[in-house]
C-alpha cells in the first residue's frame, strides 16, 4: 500500500468539504444587496478617500516587523520546551542566550520610542 493514500484521501475530503460549504453558503445565503452593504467595513468605522492614495505612517509597517520578529521567537521557543528535560542545562543557557538577545533587541526598539504612539514625534530610525 502507498504510503501516501492517506494524504490523497485527506485532501479529497478536504475539497470535497470546501466546495459543499462554499456552494451551501451562496444558495443558503442572504441575497438581499443594498449599498450600505456593499461598502467597505474596516473597524466599525465608515472608510474615507481611496486605500491606494492615502499615505500610512510608517509606524504601522514597523509593529508589524516587530509583531512577525517577536512572533518567530515563540515558534522557536514551543518545541524547544517539548524536548527542555532532553536537552538539560546545555539547552536551557542557549535558550537564555537567544531570548536576552531579543530582549536587548526589544529594549533597543523601546528607548527608540517605536513603540510609543502617544506621542507625535517622528520614529528615530531603528
Amino acid at each position: 500500500m502507498n504510503p501516501y493514500i492517506g494524504i490523497l484521501l485527506l485532501f479529497i475530503i478536504v475539497s470535497g468539504f470546501l466546495i459543499t460549504m462554499l456552494a451551501l453558503s451562496s444558495i443558503l445565503g442572504p441575497k438581499n444587496k443594498t449599498a450600505t452593504k456593499q461598502l467597505p467595513f474596516e473597524c466599525g468605522s465608515v472608510s474615507v478617500g481611496d486605500a491606494r492614495t492615502s499615505r500610512f505612517s510608517v509606524r504601522f509597517y514597523l509593529v508589524a516587523m516587530l509583531f512577525i520578529l517577536f512572533d518567530i521567537e515563540i515558534i522557536f521557543m514551543y518545541p524547544w520546551a517539548l524536548i527542555f528535560r532532553d536537552l538539560g542545562w546545555l539547552g536551557f543557557f542557549e535558550m537564555l542566550a537567544f531570548v536576552s538577545v531579543l530582549l536587548v533587541g526589544l529594549i533597543y526598539v523601546w528607548k527608540k520610542g517605536a513603540l510609543d504612539w502617544n506621542t507625535k514625534t517622528q520614529v528615530k530610525a531603528v
